[in-house]
């Protein structure tokens, strides 16, 4: 489902071996200290994308009364801008570039879902109606046979991709080997790394387009979500305290336009709380996560044949009342020990999944 030019990354690995290849070239620019340093991309493009997001609400009324496509173009901004950096691919859909607005199509289209059920459960049908030409391209339009009308979901979105690569590409001679900023500078470095695994054009451009899409929904709705949240009147306790610890954060601590630092925001506990709450019971992937065995395996005494596939449900598990207490409510508080055995809600909480294939973008 996740192939991308016909080459498989880091999200469509089946084989273990392979799957930790590539998350080692990887893993090091996701890390909590990477993302904080002031050294690297992130923590300066996020601390501006926070700005530019604030700035718009203040000048627009009517983005501040609808956020959901607002909180995407700030997502959008950040994941291209750490992808790509600002000369090859980073967008400016805060910044009212319409043409980099228009991207969010692909994700907001509700023929897409139709299209993901397809390209999992018919995955060879839907392959054959897509690569289909002349006479029987236009016998496959006519007759509907299309879970989603061409161009397909995540096609605005892997051509800017490619694009941004491309563009990357026609001027790495003249790039600073060096410098240590987007994660397209990281696998150009490792590809020309002979000790390593070897990744051409399209293995990178391939890698780039899928952390893009991933990129997008799960911080946006996330985020929505809290947002949402913290609004409804049963709720405004939470706000408060919320309020409470931003407004103690220093002086120091801000930056000049008076928004708290990178670093501050992440030491912040009630705001930890906040999120961790919103994903257990918003989490942006709640439903089926597959996993499958090349072996027999036996697991709580049950025989899993080889091949077989397992699916965790984050839903169900963040709503099981025996590890968190109503379940149901919303309670940061749950997660400051306030409320059920935290230790216990730990193992519970999978809003990223756990092991090898944890979310890579976790922090």
């Amino acid at each position: 489902m996740f192939d991308v030019y016909g080459r498989q990354n880091l999200f469509t690995f089946a084989g273990a071996k392979q799957h930790a290849e590539r998350k080692k070239l990887l893993a090091h620019a996701y890390s909590k200290s990477v993302i904080l340093s002031p050294n690297a991309i992130a923590k300066p493009l996020i601390e501006m994308n926070v700005k530019n997001y604030l700035e718009l609400l203040d000048r627009e009324k009517s983005v501040a009364e609808e956020i959901f496509q607002s909180l995407h173009w700030f997502s959008l901004d950040t994941i291209t801008g750490f992808l790509y950096g600002e000369q090859h691919g980073g967008t400016h859909a805060l910044r009212e570039n319409e043409t980099d607005r228009t991207l969010l199509n692909d994700i907001i289209d509700p023929s897409r879902r139709k299209l993901s059920w397809y390209a999992v459960h018919l995955r060879d049908y839907t392959k054959w109606l897509y690569t289909r030409t002349g006479v029987m391209e236009k016998i496959v339009g006519r007759f509907g046979l299309l879970p989603m009308k061409k161009p397909a979901t995540y096609s605005g979105i892997r051509a800017h991709a490619l694009q941004s690569w491309t563009g990357y590409e026609t001027t790495v001679a003249e790039k600073d080997p060096d410098r240590d900023l987007a994660i397209v500078d990281k696998l150009w470095r490792s590809s020309k790394n002979s000790k390593g695994p070897s990744l051409d054009g399209l293995d990178i451009a391939s890698e780039l387009a899928d952390h893009f899409l991933a990129g997008i929904d799960t911080t946006s709705d996330t985020a929505m979500f809290a947002i949402w949240a913290l609004s409804r009147p049963q709720n405004r306790i939470y706000q408060e305290k919320l309020i409470n610890e931003v407004d103690g954060i220093l002086d120091t601590d801000c930056n000049e336009d008076g928004n708290p630092t990178a670093e501050a925001s992440s030491r912040l506990p009630y705001l930890d709380a906040v999120l961790k709450e919103t994903l257990r019971l918003y989490a942006p992937l709640p439903a089926s996560e597959p996993r499958t065995f090349s072996v027999d395996t036996m697991i709580d005494g049950y025989l899993i044949p080889a091949g077989t596939v397992v699916s965790m449900s984050p839903y169900t598990l963040h709503r099981n009342p025996e590890v968190f207490p109503e379940p149901l409510k919303f309670n940061p508080e749950r997660w400051l020990g306030h409320c059920g055995d935290l230790t216990e809600m730990k193992k519970w909480f999978w809003a990223f999944s756990s092991g090898g294939r944890m979310c890579i973008g976790i922090q």
